[in-house]
């Protein structure tokens, strides 16, 4: 039996203000396929009846559609090169406005944090942002298991982490108080201004070409000319000049004065 994704798409974005039609369809498809069969209902009306009325699938749901895949240092080699440029970037500038978009769990910008710690780099505090509120919720808390933060150096774990009787290990207050989280959604919410440093990797894999394009120009325009763009390890910007950028690292873009 086909699924009627057309009025499933337009249902959530008006019930959940959530744009499935930007993300890639086969891609988002089977993702819902997936949970549907997990919830046991056979049609999406009937999906959207259950989410209508159980506050917790309506969870699950969001939770299984936005993409929450995450590590702290991921890709550590790109993140060493990224480094350099966050040390120059912070001698041609007083202070630092940086803003981790998609940050999932919060490994992401809990990392930024650490680096800058080492290198002793003044910031506002870094914004971190998500379009999922629980996701949000456990950022805030800095609880992790240990694959999540397996990249990291032994003398950082000891230095920011404690670990409890259940191997999970809290990030030290010093790191949270560098990070302020917020909920925000790339494709209609409005973007942070004036930045020096954007990070927002293995997203705009999974949207449409229109809405990566987008994103890509709303980053470049939220950040003051020099100021870089720090993207995921299979998200290549194409003609990137086209959106007043240029490539100077792998997977690392500078704003064009």
């Amino acid at each position: 039996m086909a699924l009627n994704f057309e009025f499933f798409n337009q249902w959530v974005h008006t019930k959940l203000g959530v744009e499935l039609s930007a993300y890639k369809e086969k891609q988002m498809q089977r993702r819902i396929q997936n949970i549907m069969e997990n919830e046991n209902v056979q049609t999406l009306e009937q999906y959207a009846q259950l989410l209508e009325r159980d506050r917790e699938a309506k969870q699950r749901f969001l939770e299984h559609i936005t993409i929450n895949v995450t590590e702290f240092y991921r890709n550590k080699e790109l993140f060493d090169l990224f480094e350099k440029h966050l040390v120059r970037l912070a001698k041609e500038n007083r202070s630092l406005k940086i803003w981790s978009a998609a940050c999932s769990i919060g490994a992401e910008p809990y990392t930024l944090a650490m680096i800058l710690k080492k290198n002793q780099i003044r910031t506002t505090p870094i914004i971190a942002t998500d379009i999922d509120q629980t996701i949000l919720s456990k950022a805030r808390e800095g609880i992790y298991k240990d694959n999540e933060i397996r990249n990291l150096p032994v003398n950082e774990k000891q230095l920011y982490f404690e670990k409890d009787e259940k191997n999970l290990y809290h990030i030290s207050p010093e790191i949270k108080r560098q990070v302020q989280f917020k909920k925000h959604d790339l494709l209609k919410d409005r973007y942070e201004s004036n930045c020096q440093v954007i990070v927002c990797r293995n997203v705009t894999i999974y949207f449409k070409n229109d809405a990566r394009d987008a994103v890509y120009q709303k980053f470049a325009d939220a950040l003051v000319p020099g100021g870089i763009l720090f993207t995921g390890a299979t998200e290549t910007i194409n003609y990137c000049e086209n959106f007043g950028l240029k490539k100077i690292d792998s997977f690392i873009y500078e704003k064009m004065s």
